[in-house]
């Protein structure tokens, strides 16, 4: 099954809440670990990728926290995920051609075809994008009631 792991999508959440916070005032790791209900060794590590892959900065002090590094129009999906997990990758031999099966192998080129398209997607969504993405969701009771 293809999808995030649990500090990926922890990892997006905070820089979306950072995003979205930040105007008030920097956001500090222990207020968004409580406010995402995540732990709070976890979260920190996770702000601390963040933040050497230059996404976000730390500022110091008692007023001190988390804000974006960037605009969030300049900051990109894909470079979240970069930062959490290292580089998208649905099947073992992508990019490389290290496969037991590379001879008989007869869905290469189209998995290979779905990966490129997942990370031009990634690659080019940026946070605001995904924060007016989500502004702009249904609620959740929306999607799960029955049509009349």
């Amino acid at each position: 099954m293809l999808r995030f792991s649990k500090r990926v999508d922890y990892g997006l959440m905070a820089i979306h809440y950072v995003a979205f916070h930040q105007h008030h005032a920097p956001v500090n790791a222990k207020r968004i670990a409580e406010d995402l209900n995540v732990p709070a060794e976890l979260m920190a590590k996770i702000l601390q990728r963040l933040a050497k892959r230059k996404l976000i900065k730390s500022l110091n002090g008692p007023k001190g926290g988390y804000i974006l590094a960037r605009d969030p129009g300049e900051i990109k999906v894909g470079e979240v995920l970069q930062a959490i997990e290292g580089p998208l990758r649905i099947v073992r031999c992508y990019p490389g051609l290290c496969c037991p099966q590379l001879r008989t192998c007869t869905i290469r080129k189209p998995v290979w075809a779905i990966q490129a398209s997942i990370a031009r997607l990634l690659d080019t969504m940026s946070l605001e994008e995904m924060i007016g993405l989500d502004e702009a969701a249904p609620e959740t009771a929306e999607l799960t009631a029955a049509p009349s």
